[in-house]
């Protein structure tokens, strides 16, 4: 299986940056993540499950595919950053501990794991003023404008307006991810297997649409819209180069 913050971070690893004349092609980077990250794993276990497999073996299958798409995008980009590198390094440490120990309710919970650490170090970098969640929303703000990303630069920099949106987005899911950590980490011991599989997933959605909606009204439109209102400044001085 996976977790919200596999998915949610994905723009760090795959970093599409969407160009305003492809609307299309940024969608389909938004929604493509999300189908492998939550749809694969899920359709993979009942189908795995079907042919006979193990319910460990199913978990342990399946859970490998967010893993190897998110190794994947970075090796292909040749860019990892910092939140990146703990995505892949969680998840892979995660992975591999729960094969040693061989047990399906801690390979469900071993994805509770990667979003309690995560969590943890979003909070953490929030709380330093170096809210490491930025560079996943960045892409989506500056849509691959140069003056855009020119005013996200010195908004950055220069105002503590804008710093505090970007702390208060990180903060944001941050504090989802350590909720979503709880609740499937009991879960995981309390719910049947077979259950948690897909009430794991829609823990997982749910967590994500909860941390989309507030992370967006208290960080993320604050931010476009003084990105918005900077920009003109930035094409002009461009301009005149």
């Amino acid at each position: 299986m996976s977790s919200p913050a596999a998915t949610a971070t994905a723009p760090v690893a795959d970093a599409p940056v969407a160009a305003p004349s492809a609307p299309r092609s940024a969608l389909l980077d938004s929604v493509l993540p999300l189908l492998v990250d939550v749809g694969v794993p899920l359709v993979s276990y009942y189908a795995l499950k079907a042919a006979g497999t193990g319910t460990f073996a199913a978990l342990a299958w399946s859970s490998a595919v967010p893993v190897v798409r998110t190794v994947w995008g970075v090796a292909c980009r040749r860019r990892l950053n910092g939140l990146a590198a703990l995505m892949v390094t969680v998840n892979v440490v995660g992975l591999l501990t729960s094969l040693m120990v061989g047990d399906p309710r801690l390979m469900l919970a071993k994805d509770s794991g990667v979003s309690s650490i995560i969590g943890l170090v979003v909070l953490v970098t929030a709380w330093k003023g170096q809210p490491m969640m930025s560079a996943a929303v960045r892409p989506w703000l500056v849509k691959g404008d140069a003056a855009k990303d020119t005013a996200w630069q010195r908004l950055s920099a220069e105002s503590a307006v804008f710093r505090r949106a970007e702390a208060r987005f990180s903060a944001v899911w941050g504090a989802a991810l350590l909720n979503e950590c709880v609740v499937r980490t009991v879960g995981a011991y309390t719910v049947p297997v077979e259950t948690m599989v897909w009430l794991g997933t829609v823990i997982m959605v749910a967590t994500m649409v909860f941390a989309f909606l507030v992370s967006g009204r208290v960080g993320a439109v604050p931010m476009a819209r003084m990105i918005a209102e900077a920009a003109p400044a930035e094409r002009a001085v461009d301009a005149t180069r």
